[in-house]
């Protein structure tokens, strides 16, 4: 069975965790190019790897993205103490902050399956499962990337985890963003992954009382593990970097 390192770097700032990312990410990639050159014998198997994390307010604009959608000037964005990125993911604008469970999976595709539509649809069914453990029904919108809560109702449908990910020679990175104790109405000053009719929402609005991230944490573990049937191999919980 093949492992993956996982990391729980706590609240981190985007800019912090972007960057440990893109090294995990180049990383990969520099050692399946130099495995290339090399015997078979002589070769370094790549290492995957999964990091939760949440993040202080910030908004994050996808390499597809429309920057029209964020709602806010720099001026209020500053007043309100909150950061701005356009990123290399693929998607549109979505919002991160405290009280949402934020996992980047830093994978080596050719080790699972090469299709990157299957990964996303694999990490929205390990949100979904997780969700079902907690009570909560979610399922999928035909043509929209996410997981959602009444999809089959145009006029009820709401998200409540988006996805984004950047993929290179089957390595990727950034992942997905679930709505868990969120504060929603951060989601007001954006159009929500760009479309403008659907709402978002979060687990504790769902089930009405806050909940514990670390229960959610180790039920999405066990989801992912068991889809990518993979072993974790955990990390010490590393410091708060803000």
């Amino acid at each position: 069975m093949r492992t993956v390192h996982y990391h729980d770097l706590g609240l981190i700032d985007y800019a912090s965790a972007w960057e440990h990312q893109k090294r995990l990410f180049e990383a990969t990639i520099a050692r399946k190019m130099a495995n290339r050159d090399l015997p078979k014998e002589q070769q370094i198997p790549t290492e995957d790897h999964l990091l939760f994390c949440e993040h202080p307010h910030v908004y994050t604009l996808g390499k597809s993205g429309d920057q029209k959608h964020l709602l806010m000037d720099k001026d209020r964005l500053a007043k309100q103490g909150v950061q701005f990125f356009p990123i290399d993911r693929g998607g549109d604008i979505t919002y991160h902050g405290p009280g949402q469970l934020v996992g980047y999976p830093i994978v080596d595709l050719d080790h699972h399956f090469t299709d990157v539509h299957r990964f996303l649809r694999t990490l929205e069914e390990a949100i979904i499962g997780t969700l079902e453990a907690f009570g909560v029904k979610a399922g999928r919108i035909d043509g929209l990337t996410g997981v959602w809560l009444d999809a089959d109702d145009a006029g009820k449908a709401r998200k409540i985890a988006a996805f984004g990910i950047k993929a290179s020679r089957w390595v990727t990175m950034h992942g997905f963003a679930f709505n868990v104790n969120t504060d929603l109405s951060y989601f007001d000053h954006i159009v929500p992954c760009g479309i403008p009719d659907k709402g978002v929402t979060s687990l504790s609005k769902e089930l009405g009382v806050p909940v514990d991230m670390d229960r959610v944490k180790a039920r999405m573990k066990l989801e992912l593990a068991d889809l990518f049937d993979v072993e974790l191999i955990e990390h010490p919980v590393q410091r708060t970097m803000t």
